[in-house]
């Protein structure tokens, strides 16, 4: 494998042939065909709302007072919300605050509208690594750097204890379930498996042998799979197949590039991922597909946004927010940590007809990871991954 991107990373810097293209802005979203036979491809044009445009200075040069306290497309003020690094932030059950992990003291918080930071409980976590929630806000299964886990109930302040073996979990819909890999040392030994969502009852769904690292296990939000396995078709593109409980034979979808890394729409209709190709400079790029039912691989859409899908989060099933770097290096998608210093603007996409807005620009050099839309739809959250705090946007 490390030769093989090796080899892919010298062929794009020294030997591919430059093919620069032109585009024209505010074209309708037009189908072209792939090769082999593949789903027709389309693409969501290059139609950008940009009310106003501000070069990369200007958001460090002009003073906070110049910004809008609401996104309405330009410099926008950006309210931090931790004095320390927040990590695992999520939306609590009532749709407005906000609940984290904070690294330092080891304790989980909710942060209210008054700002003020609550415990979720006195226990202290020490060095948690990971932290999955479940979709009532009340569990989480948090994952340690030795290999341990726990799943902690902060309602019932309640906790129980999972294999070592187990990692990469996700919650059901209900959140009574969990799925994700066990992994023994033996490669016969590797399952997908689901359990009760306190370890019992655990059963193995598919056998994952020496393919684990490309297995995603996450639960649709419609409860139609439960996992994907992404399969390498050529030097430059995957197949997706889409994993349910019962053998179900679902149909696949077409990834172009490499790095496939998915998002599901709250209904669990469509599929948003981001992928890097040599199309691409190998830069990420958003893409969106559909992934219910016999409809799956149909309507693929090119999106034309260099970011990754962890820098997206879903508004309602069709509005999509993103944070776009102002500028990503060539091979990023292969070396992320290359993008980790870029500083973000935010973009409104429709993922239906393609169409891309600025929204806001940050008055401050953030890199916006985690992003976090109230329920309604008046609030975005996000952490700098330079600083680890959270902070928040104004969207109405």
């Amino acid at each position: 494998m490390i030769t093989f991107f090796m080899g892919y990373v010298l062929y794009a810097v020294f030997f591919r042939p430059s093919s620069p293209t032109t585009t024209e802005p505010g074209t309708a979203p037009s189908a072209t065909t792939t090769g082999a036979g593949f789903p027709a491809t389309e693409t969501g044009g290059d139609r950008i709302i940009s009310p106003g445009d501000i070069v990369d200075g200007d958001r460090e040069s002009l003073p906070s007072a110049q910004a809008s306290p609401i996104a309405k497309g330009g410099l926008t003020q950006t309210k931090e919300l931790s004095k320390t690094p927040g990590r695992g932030a999520v939306l609590s059950e009532n749709g407005s605050d906000l609940q984290y992990y904070d690294p330092k003291d080891g304790k989980f918080y909710r942060l209210n509208k008054a700002g003020e930071a609550v415990p979720l409980s006195d226990k202290i976590f020490h060095d948690v690594d990971s932290i999955t929630w479940s979709p009532d806000k009340n569990t989480a299964i948090l994952e340690y750097p030795d290999g341990a886990n726990i799943i902690y109930d902060f309602a019932a302040n309640k906790q129980s204890t999972l294999p070592k073996h187990w990692e990469n979990f996700d919650f059901s819909p209900q959140g009574d379930k969990i799925v994700m890999k066990s992994l023994g040392l033996d490669p016969d030994n590797r399952w997908l498996a689901v359990a009760n969502k306190d370890g019992s009852n655990a059963q193995s769904i598919e056998p994952l042998g020496d393919n684990a690292a490309s297995v995603y296990p996450s639960w649709s939000p419609n409860n139609q799979t439960i996992a994907m396995y992404a399969e390498s078709t050529g030097f430059d593109r995957q197949e997706v197949y889409f994993v349910g409980l019962n053998g179900e034979n679902f149909k696949s979808a077409t990834i172009e590039g490499r790095g496939f890394e998915p998002l599901w729409s709250p209904q669990g209709d469509r599929l948003l991922y981001s992928s890097y190709s040599l199309d691409d400079n190998l830069k990420p790029n958003l893409w969106v597909v559909n992934a219910q039912g016999e409809g799956i691989g149909s309507n693929r859409k090119k999106l034309n946004i260099e970011t990754w899908a962890h820098k997206c989060s879903f508004g309602d099933d069709q509005s999509l927010y993103c944070a776009v770097p102002d500028a990503l290096p060539e091979g990023v998608g292969l070396i992320p940590e290359l993008g980790l210093e870029t500083k973000d603007k935010l973009y409104k996409i429709d993922i239906v007809t393609g169409l891309k807005k600025l929204i806001a620009v940050p008055d401050g050099a953030y890199n916006m990871s985690d992003l976090i839309i109230s329920e309604n739809g008046y609030y975005l959250y996000f952490t700098d991954k330079k600083t680890g705090k959270l902070h928040q946007i104004n969207l109405k």
